[in-house]
Order: structure tokens, then sequence, then C-alpha cells
């Protein structure tokens, strides 16, 4: 599990970090405690890489730290204030819906898009398109079915995504969820993408095209916009999670988060 670093954390990976951040020019003990001046430096050094500037050295800054420059697919600051911008919200909503919501990297270790097959979604999909779906289900039940999972995770998902291309290329990759943000293919065209095609190729290209597919699928549900204008949490979170987000306590995580971001941008 990639690790990630915050206030009040402690011991030999903090130490390690506050090293990398000496080595980089940053003022601060190497104590191997987490607080405010090493949150301070994390703050300082994302800002000047333009990262996601919210003093929490997650996967992404650390690599960053290791390979002394930002992977330019990586989510910018930049991208932050767009997508604010555009839903008209202030940064601090965007930048808690990015800690909670997102997956925290929109690209595999290969470069890849993060993608989730749901091989009942490609059910669906095949009737759409006027397949004979039952009858494809009963040959492949791993890739299509009326009920969800048979989920493989990971790199593995492309396997089963090539699979279910073989069976209908614009079918398989409408089935699959993309990005940082796991935005479902299907939805390309409520979008304003002009294909499938068009909407894989920009899921292809970096986070920021990510965080544009959320903020065009926000804008397209009108009862999602409003909660989130109206930092009404748990309206936001029942929306783009379901009901289950109360088991996940998405509406009190996005309301912490965004207390956070609103108080250090105060």
């Amino acid at each position: 599990m990639a690790m990630t670093l915050r206030n009040g954390d402690q011991g030999q990976a903090v130490r390690d970090l506050q090293r990398q951040l000496l080595a980089a020019g940053y003022r601060l003990s190497a104590d191997g405690w987490y607080g405010e001046s090493t949150e301070s430096a994390v703050r300082r050094f994302q800002q000047s890489h333009d990262l996601v500037a919210d003093g929490i050295a997650g996967p992404k800054t650390l690599q960053t730290l290791r390979a002394g420059g930002a992977d330019p697919r990586l989510m910018t600051g930049a991208d932050l204030q767009r997508a604010a911008d555009l839903l008209g919200v202030p940064l601090a909503s965007i930048q808690a819906v990015n800690a909670v919501e997102s997956r925290g990297s929109g690209f595999l270790d290969d470069g890849r898009p993060v993608v989730l097959y749901e091989r009942h979604i490609m059910y669906r999909q095949l009737e759409k398109a006027g397949h004979a779906a039952a009858a494809i289900a009963s040959r492949y039940a791993d890739l299509v079915s009326t009920v969800r999972g048979g989920y493989a995770g990971g790199s593995a998902e492309y396997i089963r995504l090539a699979n279910a291309r073989r069976i209908d290329d614009a079918c398989a990759l409408e089935a699959c969820s993309w990005g940082a943000f796991q935005v479902m293919g299907y939805h390309w065209q409520a979008l304003g993408y002009a294909s499938i095609y068009e909407f894989v190729e920009r899921m292809q290209r970096n986070e920021g095209d990510h965080l544009e597919a959320f903020c065009r699928f926000v804008l397209s549900e009108p009862a999602l916009i409003k909660a989130l204008r109206g930092r009404k949490w748990a309206d936001f979170a029942r929306g783009y999670n379901g009901a289950a987000y109360r088991e996940n306590l998405y509406d009190v995580k996005l309301a912490r988060a965004y207390e956070q971001f609103a108080k250090v941008a105060a």
C-alpha cells in the first residue's frame, strides 16, 4: 500500500521525509515528528512543484521528492483552481472532494489510467447495442453478468477489459470506470465527449482531464452541483457514492477536509 504521511505522524518514515526535504533546501529538524514545521515545508514543496498543496505527503509528493521533479500527468493546483471556477465553488471544496473522493492516483505504475471493469454494466450496454446479452453471459459469465463482481484489481483489470473488447469494443470501454475519480465510460455522451474513444483518449492524458470529467459529471447532475455549492456534504456523498456513503463516513470526511482546507486558505 502506498504510504501517506500527515500532521501527527511520527517515526522513521517521517524522519526520512524530513531528510529529503532538508536535502531539497527546506529548513526543519529531522526529529521524526510530523508537526507544523514539516507540514509547512511539505506544502511549500508542493506549491513549488505545482502539486496539490495540502501539506500531506502522499504518494505523489513522495515520488516527486525522490525524482526531483513532478510527473506531468499528475494533478496540479492550477487544475483544482480551474475546477473550482468551473463549478462555482470555493477552492477548498474541490480540495476536499479530491482528498476524499479521488483514488489518490489516476494512473497505474505502468502509466495506464486506472480502470475498473463492471460486468453488469457490460450486460446493459450490450443489450442497448442490440446484442443477445443473456446468451453472451451464458458463455462469458466472468465478463458479462446481471450482477456486479469478478473484480481483479489494478493492472489485472486491463486483462478483463481486453477480453471484453473482443465481445464488443465500445461496450467494453463504456463498461469501465476511468481515472482518479472513476467516471463511468458510458456517460461520455452526456458529458459532451464526441465518442467513447475521445473520452478514453482524454483519460489517458493526465489527471487534469480526469478532474475535468468529474466536473462535467457534477454539472450534468443538478442535485449534485446544488449540494456541492451549498456544501451539503451528506447530499453530495449520497449522490456521488450511493446510499452506502454512510458506511464509509464520506460526508463526515468531506466536511472535515473542507474545514481544514478553508482554514489554510483563510
